[in-house]
């Protein structure tokens, strides 16, 4: 059984853990706010750039579309986008966009496919270099930028197009957290490269539109910028997810700390009492045997 004095240390050590865990609770949801706001602010624009990229899109054909929307003309490589935080204390955060990603990676290999990874951020690295060894082939680094934003999409973007247009793969695909609350963030998937054209996207409209430029022009300037609004998106919603998770993950470790504190205080008190109890048994047999 232990000493009071250790049950002493313990309690102290607990209760400092648990003042760290209650800040960084309170940290997390006033990051939450700012991050939630810019993760919603930016869904409607996304979107609607996504619906004009698929309807300008169902009127282009034949040889004159853009690789990044008719493809390479094969489906044998394809290069998953995980999209990862660089801390921990977030919960299941990361391992949940980890598991998604590794999931899909297993569908495609069994299919016969060959599948590579770019990594964003580095929580993800030591798990997919531990499962899959050899198959990352590019990392972008986010810890020197405080909240990952537009401009590292776009950096995100450039290195991506590069390997595309290199012929390192034919399928992109972007994995990151969908924020719903601070309860629940979803593993998300979406293909980025080439472009998915939802059915029905040529009967969106009715109307006859005439585009000047013409419409291949129009998509050679907004499918490359498509991509890094689809990626800036991700990063907003994986900043607003994480946040969120830590928040989480924070309260309960408040929450278990004080319970443990009242254990040890009960333990403590009973050790104590004890102690006192037998310190009295034998002041009294010696106070009997004089």
């Amino acid at each position: 059984m232990a000493s009071l004095k250790e049950l002493k240390g313990r309690i102290g050590s607990v209760k400092s853990t648990q003042k760290i865990t209650k800040a960084k609770q309170m940290v997390a949801a006033a990051k939450l706010r700012k991050a939630q706001a810019a993760a919603e602010a930016a869904r409607p624009y996304s979107q609607r750039l996504e619906s004009v990229v698929a309807s300008l899109a169902s009127k282009v054909g034949g040889e004159g579309a853009s690789p990044l929307l008719a493809g390479t003309g094969k489906d044998d490589v394809h290069l998953l986008l995980v999209a990862n935080g660089d801390k921990g204390l977030s919960g299941a955060f990361n391992a949940n966009i980890v598991k998604a990603a590794l999931v899909k990676a297993r569908e495609l290999i069994a299919a016969g496919k060959t599948v590579k990874f770019f990594l964003i951020g580095r929580k993800g690295k030591a798990v997919i270099a531990r499962t899959f060894p050899g198959l990352i082939v590019a990392q972008f680094d986010t810890t020197h930028a405080r909240t990952p934003g537009f401009n590292e999409a776009q950096a995100i973007t450039k290195e991506v197009l590069d390997l595309y247009e290199a012929g390192q793969f034919d399928v992109a695909h972007l994995f990151y957290s969908a924020f719903k609350s601070a309860l629940a963030q979803v593993p998300t998937e979406q293909q980025i490269i080439p472009v998915k054209i939802p059915e029905g996207g040529a009967a969106a409209s009715d109307a006859t539109v005439e585009y000047e430029p013409d419409e291949e022009a129009i998509l050679a300037d907004l499918l490359p910028r498509n991509i890094t609004i689809q990626i800036f998106k991700a990063l907003l919603e994986n900043m607003a997810s994480e946040q969120g998770a830590s928040m989480t993950a924070m309260d309960n470790a408040t929450r278990n700390a004080g319970d443990l504190i009242k254990n040890l205080t009960i333990q403590y008190n009973r050790s104590r009492q004890a102690a006192i109890t037998t310190e009295l048994v034998e002041i009294i047999a010696g106070a009997e045997a004089l």
